[in-house]
């Protein structure tokens, strides 16, 4: 029953906010919005009290145990310790891609993989050609990292109708951008290295790999070790945000499996019979069991990384002088004009660039995700820079070339902004026919469903041969599906060119006659009856007994005495039990759960969500069939 309440948004009743405020800030384009006003608060606090701005943020606090402790000021505990935070769930969110996500086929992580590091060596390079021979050339590292937070909620804002997969293509060179910049900061922007203090972050990381090859899944081990890693690196000089990142890609995702589900289930009868704290104990442990530590931890950290890390990050660094003569200076500074012109330019060079050259040598074996006016938009996208460009600029420049360089990065998310808006409206400007091409491209798609629909078999509603097919796994006395049925119908009746299957999935541990009602709609499709059958069962979810479905029966004209025979017949609950399997191997663990055109849909299930996704898949079948 893992199908969402009121407007299927996917979330449970006590955890949707009906307050439009929370619902936008939950969104990227709010985080962003965030985000921007985050920064614009730095600039007015720095311009209004630049002595208390500075002052502030300076400010010492001091963290000991006994003989050892820790003091920095305001400003690097937020660079250092909460942009960890930020860096792990950059971590999490990459982790899930690999496992669940588009990049569980290895093969398409090749161009993303070249775009971003082509995108960081082509920026690096503009910025050079300007500071080459400069005491500022070292600060090269400032010019060649996209920020994730900014450049996907950009991606919302000017990317409405953009494909689905540049969303992640984009994420998979902002997470190699972000690893390679670690990498950096590691190597060219950290103090002295010190030995001792670096073996024991090695050995703590060595240790956290250990247990995690135990199978120890108690999340307070993992925390306890990861902070002692972190405070090893502070005292080694080694940036200590890297190890969020290592401790993000090291947690696993994985969907939900029907028989953890169901064990837990079980546990909550049994504590429902008898409220003791050690029964309450094994259902809270039986509830975390059926998700992964991945998925778990992404919905504890998420909001606030997107929310009050990075925002707060923002306000203690991007606080800066706007005078005249600041911003005079600036725009004649190669500090300013190389990271500005290795963002706006080299960004988008480097990506379309590396993915072109890479597609090339591919030789036909590599295929775009998505369409070379995508692969543009995505290229634009990238010259956000923003959160790890401040963190690198922090660490290379001081006093007049850190005022030069904040206001490069600065300018750079207004310019790519600007330039992604025009890009998508010149793709927006094109034929039909050619903005498919451009965004679409020839990719074939990942199927998630793990078994084809064929129409002499499964209930196939709508054109036997339409270009897009809709299949529901459902169950007739989950309330969510009756819920989604009307969606459904209306969909069907909006697009006469999709084709509806249902498959059965009673989730017999929760639902007492689930089992039965399909088995009465199997007994009616051996009369021809089968949608009758079905449409009854879900309007009347409440009435699901053996009387109600002999009665449902005699109402749709079915031999009654035949439909009883075929009742008992063992064909029925064979054919439930092969969708069952069916759903087992697509990872399929509640209801309603959709595929359209074979893919898995994660979104929410109003009429407006499918209605999307039917027409993606009309785009890219229509562009498939050219």
């Amino acid at each position: 029953m893992s199908a969402p309440p009121s407007d299927f948004t996917g979330q449970s009743t006590c955890g949707e906010s009906g307050s439009p405020l929370r619902v936008f800030l939950r969104t990227e384009t709010g985080s962003a919005a965030v985000l921007v006003a985050a920064a614009l608060a730095a600039l007015v606090w720095a311009n209004a009290a630049t002595h208390a701005y500075e002052t502030f943020w300076n400010t010492h606090l001091s963290v000991g145990i006994g003989a050892h402790g820790l003091s920095l000021s305001l400003r690097e505990w937020v660079n250092s310790g909460l942009m960890a935070l930020f860096f792990f769930v950059v971590g999490l969110e990459a982790r899930r891609e690999f496992d669940m996500g588009e990049l569980r086929d290895r093969r398409r992580l090749a161009l993303p993989l070249a775009a971003g590091i082509s995108g960081m060596l082509v920026p690096v390079a503009v910025y050079l050609a300007l500071n080459a021979g400069r005491g500022s050339a070292h600060g090269w590292g400032a010019a060649m990292s996209t920020d994730t937070a900014f450049a996907l909620g950009v991606l919302a804002v000017v990317g409405r109708r953009m494909p689905s997969g540049l969303r992640v293509f984009l994420l998979t060179i902002t997470v190699v951008d972000d690893f390679l910049s670690l990498g950096v900061i590691a190597v060219a922007y950290s103090d002295r290295i010190r030995v001792p203090a670096l073996l024991v972050a090695v050995g703590t990381f060595v240790v956290i790999l250990l247990v995690r090859g135990l199978g120890v899944r108690r999340g307070v081990v993992y925390a306890l070790l990861a902070l002692v890693a972190w405070g090893a690196l502070v005292e080694s000089g080694v940036d200590p945000v890297v190890i969020g990142l290592a401790m993000g890609l090291l947690t696993y995702a994985y969907p939900a499996a029907r028989a953890d589900l169901e064990h837990a289930t079980g546990l909550f009868r049994k504590f429902r019979e008898q409220p003791t704290p050690e029964l309450e104990r094994s259902v809270r442990a039986g509830l975390a069991a059926t998700l992964s530590p991945n998925e778990r931890l992404q919905g504890l950290y998420h909001p606030w990384t997107s929310h009050v890390v990075v925002p707060c990050f923002a306000l203690a660094n991007t606080g800066i002088r706007l005078g005249a003569d600041q911003l005079g200076r600036a725009f004649t500074s190669p500090v300013t004009l190389g990271i500005l012109l290795a963002f706006v330019l080299g960004k988008p060079l480097g990506v379309v660039g590396g993915t072109a050259l890479t597609y090339a040598l591919g030789r036909g074996r590599i295929r775009l995700p998505i369409g070379w006016g995508a692969v543009t938009v995505g290229g634009t996208l990238a010259g956000v820079g923003f959160t790890v460009s401040l963190l690198i600029a922090t660490l290379a420049f001081r006093g007049t070339q850190l005022e030069d360089a904040k206001i490069g990065i600065l300018s750079a998310v207004v310019c790519s902004f600007l330039t992604s808006r025009l890009v998508t409206a010149v793709i927006a400007a094109l034929p039909r026919r050619t903005r498919r091409r451009a965004l679409l491209g020839n990719a074939e798609t990942i199927v998630d469903l793990a078994v084809p629909v064929d129409p002499d078999r499964d209930h196939v509603r709508g054109p036997r041969h339409a270009p897009v097919t809709v299949v529901e796994y459902g169950d007739y006395e989950c309330p969510h599906c009756g819920q989604a049925e009307p969606v459904v119908r209306e969909l069907l009746g909006d697009f006469g060119d999709v084709r509806y299957v249902w498959r059965h999935l009673p989730l017999r541990d929760v639902h007492v006659h689930a089992q039965l009602a399909a088995e009465a709609a199997e007994a009616a499709a051996a009369q021809g009856r089968y949608w009758d059958m079905h449409d009854l069962l879900l309007s009347h979810q409440g009435a699901l007994r053996l009387d109600d479905v002999r009665r449902y029966a005699a109402d749709i004209g079915l031999d009654v005495a035949r439909f009883e025979r075929d009742m008992r017949s063992p064909r029925g609950a064979e054919r439930i039990a092969e969708d069952v399997e069916s759903a087992d191997l697509s990872g399929v663990a509640g209801t309603p759960t959709f595929f359209v055109n074979g893919r898995r849909h994660h979104g929410a299930y109003d009429i407006g969500s499918l209605s999307a996704a039917v027409r993606a898949a009309r785009e890219r079948a229509a562009v498939g069939a050219r």
